[in-house]
């Protein structure tokens, strides 16, 4: 190829990625608008506003908190309770980004229930049988793609679930949601090296527990 044009399509491509990432700021920081208006309007007691909340929010908190619960009626239940927690207390928020906001009562949630079960000891962990614990699959995925992106996100939430809750909490907050250190310390009140140190343990495991994988995951 000649040169000129391989540098061409390269200053395309790089043109595309600022495009979609200066379109994907554009809808974040019109989402936040609009979540910030519904919590005013529920606040001024409007109802309807914050099932409006709920609606836009329910299946990003149910596949966050089933990835550190990994029971779809006990992820339910938490996601409810939530909710619920944060009508209660609508009028304490601050300001910011709403998601994040419902993110740490539900992930708060979901740990009080990880403790509990520790003084409970119940079932193990069930198996991954479908994909109610993800986001929907982005429209025009061809099926064999989706097909391999189910596989990897079935392995890689088993390989998850198989470590302690305190390292899966951290690698999702971090990996998955993009909290940074300071917030996850927060979260889980604990110090910011400590955040550091499990997230680098679990991940050591999860390269362990994937590596008879490993070919799934290139490319």
């Amino acid at each position: 190829m000649d040169h000129s044009v391989a540098e061409e399509r390269a200053g395309e491509a790089e043109h595309e990625a600022h495009a979609r990432s200066d379109t994907a700021a554009r809808d974040a920081t019109a989402a936040q608008a609009i979540d910030a208006a519904l919590i005013e309007e529920a606040v001024g007691g409007r109802l309807e506003a914050f099932n409006q909340l709920v609606t836009r929010h329910q299946d990003h908190l149910f596949a966050l908190v089933y990835r550190l619960v990994p029971d779809r009626d006990q992820a339910a239940d938490v996601v409810q309770e939530a909710f619920f927690s944060a009508y209660r207390n609508m009028a304490a928020f601050r300001g910011g980004s709403v998601r994040s906001w419902l993110s740490r009562i539900a992930v708060n949630g979901a740990m009080d229930l990880q403790r509990s079960r520790r003084r409970r000891p119940s079932q193990p962990y069930p198996e991954f049988e479908d994909e109610s614990w993800q986001p929907p699959a982005e429209p025009g995925i061809e099926p064999e793609n989706r097909a391999l992106a189910t596989e990897r996100a079935g392995l890689l939430a088993s390989a998850l679930a198989d470590l302690p809750d305190e390292q899966r909490n951290c690698i999702v907050l971090y990996d998955v949601e993009g909290f940074d250190y300071a917030e996850i310390a927060g979260i889980m009140r604990v110090e910011v090296g400590t955040v550091k140190s499990r997230i680098h343990r679990g991940r050591l495991a999860l390269r362990r527990a994937l590596a008879p994988h490993r070919e799934l995951f290139r490319g």
